[in-house]
């Protein structure tokens, strides 16, 4: 199996007190065996239950592991934008902090590296009800037709970065359309992107917040604010 010089891993957490001592145990069993160094990045985005207290816990008993804390809650996006900013290491990888991908398969990834400077996963079989597959088979429809990026799971959070690339890509969005701007600004920067399968399975802990209608709406209107920002930005080069 191919191997990484080194790897940060992190992972968003709101409100995951049930989740995250679990996560950080199970990043830190499956990392030393993918790369030969590692960090564990814990993104505390404004959580209201013990999640900080937990996660600085386990930040003091091991120095591998550090917390990046919001002092009030910024949406999915801007709890990734604060893990890659974060991220010291040659490979970025990021999953979800609620247990739904078993972060053991990154080992799937591996044999991608370093042909693709992104490899991110697709999930073979969604956990959750069939409302949000059908709600998610038309987002990737469309973000496919707008942007060509070659994933049929964009907002799959499973994914693993060569850490130059955020040298030139530089997201903005705050909200749940991230993982599209981040995949349309590496296609369009020529990186190289492929996907591979991972397992999905049902949230064990806490409240899912994918679903909320607000949360929905503000997607799409990131998702047509960042295609007409592409747009401009393609005429204008």
């Amino acid at each position: 199996m191919a191997r990484l010089s080194s790897i940060s891993a992190f992972f968003p957490a709101y409100n995951e007190e049930a989740n995250v001592t679990a996560m950080v145990e199970r990043l830190t069993a499956v990392l030393p065996q993918v790369a030969d160094d590692y960090e564990i990045i814990v993104v505390n985005d404004g959580s209201q239950d013990r999640t900080a207290e937990i996660a600085d816990g386990l930040a003091a008993a091991d120095p591998r592991v550090r917390v990046v804390h919001h002092p009030q809650n910024r949406g999915y996006g801007g709890a990734l934008k604060s893990g890659f900013a974060a991220a010291r290491k040659a490979y970025v990888f990021f999953t979800d902090g609620d247990g739904q991908f078993d972060v053991g398969e990154i080992a799937r990834l591996l044999p991608y590296v370093p042909q693709y400077d992104v490899v991110v996963g697709y999930r073979m079989t969604r956990a959750e009800g069939g409302l949000r597959r059908v709600n998610a088979e038309a987002w990737n429809w469309l973000v496919h037709r707008l942007f060509g990026i070659p994933s049929r799971d964009v907002d799959c959070a499973f994914k693993l970065f060569d850490r130059r690339v955020f040298e030139t890509v530089r997201p903005e969005a705050e909200g749940a359309m991230i993982s599209t701007e981040i995949l349309a600004r590496t296609v369009l920067a020529g990186f190289r992107v492929t996907e591979v399968g991972v397992h999905h399975y049902p949230r064990r802990h806490g409240t899912p917040t994918g679903a909320n209608p607000l949360v929905i709406a503000r997607a799409f209107y990131e998702l047509f604010k960042l295609y007409r920002r592409i747009t401009r930005e393609e005429q204008s080069s």
